[in-house]
């Protein structure tokens, strides 16, 4: 990602972000063709409106910016689609809009993904003065790595490259990564993990990854996964419809590896472990059946009742093994289920919590960031649907408690540590352009779970 925020610059064009109330005021302020240029090109600084306005030599003399009735940062995430590729400077900006707020959403409305398609022509870059860039950048990069990631199709995601991108982010940041792959599963404990993605080739098998991160003696946050870098459905196959987008079944990963990243480069004092189950759930004669009974790290067995609920099953393990590290906070992100987006859409991740003050304090960050998660309840009565006549629970709960986000969560709920403990179902992913979000992967979630860590941790 090329650097959209810049320290300084000795020219740039001055950009006027106002609502519609501070317009007039503004104009009363500018040269006497300017108010004339507005009035006739209609601008009224309405949400998302922008005017270039041209000096009287022609050339570019100062762009308006509408923020409505309502100014919010992350407003500006619309505005580089809209300028033309140069300098600008953010000249004013309602008083209430904090500076590196409105700096990141501009470097998230820079993002492109063009691994494929290469971008042609500059792009817009803009200085904002007594924000953080070095922390603005920090956090940008890491949501574009997660976006990038989530983007990039399963031929050339797969769990080699996921792997390598967790060593890559260790070796920055002087942390140890630690990988067991294939059978090496089976003899550390991770049954669960084995079993999903025993099915793919050799060089795709399935693997742990852990990254650990800290000085002894500081709290240790556990961050956790789903790392399933495409999702068949295995021997329950999904319909080609529902396959279409699979690539983005490793999301849970990407965010984790993301939020770690953020955690690392500003040095919280805190210790980490990034856990990330990585499995390809693929089809072949050694794939996972339904009516299997399958291991657990934890000990309890597990009837897989549906191979398409696989990430669960693998998440089971990781948070077991979260458990066993104590942490004072454990955070599992995943594209878990359909049902989570029947309930809120796309656009707003639930989050399930059985901890009152954790769950205020994310939904605190969550709005302070432009950074949206909904709270859904982990309703205790729907658990007995994860009996099993034949092992300790199964994968797919019976269909009377409908509630399939909710039921994933009470699934998870059996193996995470205890504690404060929170679960996030994220989609991961745009499905309709809108601006400021462009089409495909999307990091949601993090940016306001990364406020409350600094916070919780300071």
């Amino acid at each position: 990602m090329s650097e959209v925020i810049l320290e300084a610059a000795d020219t740039a064009v001055p950009i006027h972000a106002v609502t519609e109330a501070e317009l007039p005021g503004l104009l009363e302020t500018t040269p006497p063709f300017v108010p004339a240029f507005v009035a006739m090109s209609e601008f009224k600084a309405k949400a998302g409106q922008v005017l270039a306005i041209p000096g009287e030599d022609g050339t570019l003399h100062t762009v308006l910016f509408g923020l409505g009735t309502e100014p919010q940062a992350m407003a500006f995430r619309a505005l580089p689609a809209k300028l033309t590729a140069g300098v600008y400077r953010i000249a004013q900006a309602p008083g209430g809009l904090l500076r590196d707020q409105i700096a990141l959403a501009f470097a998230l409305g820079s993002y492109k993904f063009d691994r494929y398609k290469p971008r042609k022509g500059g792009a817009a870059r803009l200085v904002v003065d007594g924000c953080d860039v070095a922390e603005v950048r920090q956090v940008a990069h890491a949501c574009a790595l997660a976006r990038d990631m989530i983007n990039t199709p399963a031929n050339d995601m797969g769990p080699r490259q996921i792997e390598t991108i967790a060593r890559e982010i260790a070796e920055q940041h002087g942390a140890t990564c630690t990988v067991i792959e294939g059978e090496g599963l089976l003899e550390a404990n991770y049954p669960a993990v084995h079993a999903v993605g025993r099915a793919a080739v050799a060089e795709r098998a399935p693997r742990m990854i852990e990254i650990a991160w800290g000085r002894a003696g500081d709290p240790l946050v556990a961050l956790v996964g789903k790392g399933v870098v495409f999702d068949t459905g295995g021997l329950d196959i999904k319909p080609s419809a529902g396959m279409r987008l699979m690539k983005k079944d490793m999301g849970g990963a990407a965010h984790a590896l993301a939020l770690g990243r953020m955690i690392m480069a500003a040095n919280l004092p805190v210790r980490l472990a990034i856990l990330v189950p990585v499995v390809e759930n693929a089809i072949s004669g050694d794939a996972m059946r339904p009516g299997d009974v399958l291991a657990s790290r934890k000990g309890l067995t597990i009837e897989v009742g549906n191979t398409d609920a696989e990430g669960r099953l693998i998440l089971a393990d990781a948070l077991t093994r979260a458990a066993e590290l104590e942490p004072a906070l454990t955070l599992d992100l995943a594209t878990l289920t359909g049902a989570a987006r029947v309930a809120l859409g796309p656009q707003l991740p639930p989050v399930f919590t059985a901890d009152e003050d954790l769950a205020a304090d994310i939904a605190r960050h969550a709005q302070a960031a432009g950074d949206p998660v909904w709270r859904l309840p982990l309703w205790a009565p729907y658990d007995e649907a994860l009996d099993s006549d034949v092992a300790d629970l199964k994968n797919d709960p019976d269909a009377w408690a409908q509630a399939g986000a909710v039921t994933a969560a009470l699934f998870l709920k059996r193996f995470a540590p205890a504690g404060p403990w929170a679960h996030l179902d994220v989609f991961a992913w745009n499905n309709k352009a809108r601006p400021g979000w462009s089409a495909g992967g999307e990091a949601q979630a993090i940016r306001g779970l990364y406020s409350l860590i600094r916070e919780r941790f300071a």
